[in-house]
């Protein structure tokens, strides 16, 4: 079933504790989509650059299946741009750059031959223009997944109110949550949040793994403990192309097959963090993952025999 990924294609500049970079090749949809390519060799992507791009970068998406139709190249402007610094403990940073570029007035145009998509990934892009995509197909996809983040429940609620009632997934993290729901445990976080609109909420808790959430169904996903998370930014992107990627390969939007795509998005989020940007990433061969996989599935796999007296 295709996959259809919305979202930034851009550039990042990198802080951390173990390093610095100059520009690198970062965006929502680009970690999305290389993250899905491990499951689904053909996906399309709809986002805008300018054309400063590399078009090195582009025929290295093209190759790992990823339909460029929909990727508008501005002539004589610049793309996206942010930098950031990260903190010792790498779980806050500071913005220190935000060039929007092209992205200030991006219209998401859906070509006619993505309109049989089943699967649809709003990356993390203002409300208003997540929900011109979803207004914009003709036929509803079978799951409608979407990120969001703080910046735009600061600036952008009631936009984003109108958003959450037209998706299926939500997908943020555990701060966004409780900013969201104005709950401070997740639990009720999550019961909030759903009577907003989405069926399915996932709450990414860091270091601390992840949470799914369906009706009075919840999971709960271990993270993997590393020696070194080197550079967290698109961590998030990852996991959810890994899980899309997933979820759109099995064709399969059960609670019992959403719980193994989040380890699938896990172990490929646990990839990204070693390394700068998508470096680590274009590294991960099948069996790499298959083996991160099998890491996750031992971390929570146990058998017990006890006796209560």
């Amino acid at each position: 079933m295709s996959l259809l990924t919305v979202g930034s294609v851009a550039f990042d500049a990198i802080e951390t504790p173990f390093g610095k970079t100059d520009k690198i090749i970062g965006g929502a949809a680009t970690y999305i989509s290389l993250a899905a390519s491990f499951y689904k060799k053909n996906q399309n992507i709809v986002a805008v650059v300018g054309d400063d791009f590399p078009k090195a970068m582009l025929d290295a998406l093209s190759s790992k299946g990823v339909n460029l139709e929909g990727l508008q190249i501005k002539e004589g402007e610049k793309s996206f741009f942010w930098s950031g610094k990260y903190h010792n403990d790498m779980n806050t940073r500071d913005t220190l750059i935000t060039e929007l570029n092209v992205l200030e007035n991006f219209d998401p145009i859906i070509p006619e031959s993505y309109q049989d998509c089943s699967y649809l990934m709003l990356g993390n892009l203002s409300p208003q223009v997540q929900s011109t995509v979803v207004d914009r197909m003709t036929n509803r996809p079978k799951l409608i997944a979407m990120d969001t983040m703080n910046f735009w429940m600061d600036i952008a609620l009631d936009d984003l109110k109108v958003t959450l009632k037209k998706i299926d997934l939500l997908i943020i993290n555990d701060e966004e949550a409780r900013q969201l729901s104005g709950q401070s445990s997740l639990v009720k976080a999550a019961d909030v949040i759903r009577k907003m609109g989405p069926k399915y909420l996932i709450i990414k808790k860091g270091e601390h793994g992840a949470l799914l959430f369906h009706e009075d169904q919840v999971f709960a996903a271990p993270a993997l403990p590393l020696e070194e998370v080197f550079d967290p930014t698109g961590a998030g992107d990852t996991f959810a192309g890994g899980f899309m990627g997933y979820i759109a390969s099995t064709d399969d939007v059960s609670f019992e097959n959403m719980k193994r795509a989040i380890i699938v998005g896990s172990a490929l989020a646990s990839f990204c963090v070693e390394k700068f940007g998508t470096e680590r990433l274009a590294q991960v061969t099948p069996d790499l993952l298959d083996l991160r996989i099998q890491k996750f599935v031992a971390l929570s796999n146990f058998n017990m025999v006890y006796q209560i007296v």
